[in-house]
């Protein structure tokens, strides 16, 4: 006989990226996407922490989305896409713009944004730490940008 236990479903709250140089970390996001960063010294191990929304924005997520949570997606691997690894995928009013600002502020853009029909378009980044990122145009209303 099988038991199955319920498992309850827990939400992704906090995302993490590993950085070189801090100071040059905090500038590329604060340049590229508007985040404010708070560096927390040797007694906290060097990390920093990241605000990525003004107060109260709340991204495009469905309506049954607890407060607070970031919704994900797996996708099967292919030899041929430029990112096969985890990554942060961050939501823009103008991906082009957003490229240019990823690229103004030391980064690199790989590729060309690619539509997902019903989606949004998106496209894949490298950061000034070699962290391979990226952004989406939801076709829906995505979070006002800090600027």
């Amino acid at each position: 006989m099988t038991t199955t236990a319920t498992v309850p479903m827990c939400a992704v709250v906090h995302f993490e990226m590993p950085y070189r140089d801090h100071e040059r970390a905090a500038r590329f996001y604060a340049a590229a996407f508007g985040w404010t960063h708070q560096f927390l010294g040797p007694e906290m191990g060097d990390y920093m922490l990241v605000n990525t929304a003004p107060a109260g924005a709340r991204p495009p997520m469905p309506p049954e989305a607890a407060l607070g949570s970031i919704n994900g997606g797996l996708f099967p691997f292919n030899a041929d896409w430029p990112m096969q690894h985890p990554s942060v995928v961050i939501g823009v009013p103008d991906i082009r713009a957003a490229m240019q600002r990823v690229r103004d502020a030391g980064g690199e853009v790989i590729g060309e944004p690619m539509a997902i029909p019903g989606v949004g378009e998106y496209v894949v980044f490298r950061d000034t730490e070699g962290n391979h990122n990226s952004m989406m145009q939801p076709d829906m209303q995505p979070p006002a940008c800090k600027t």
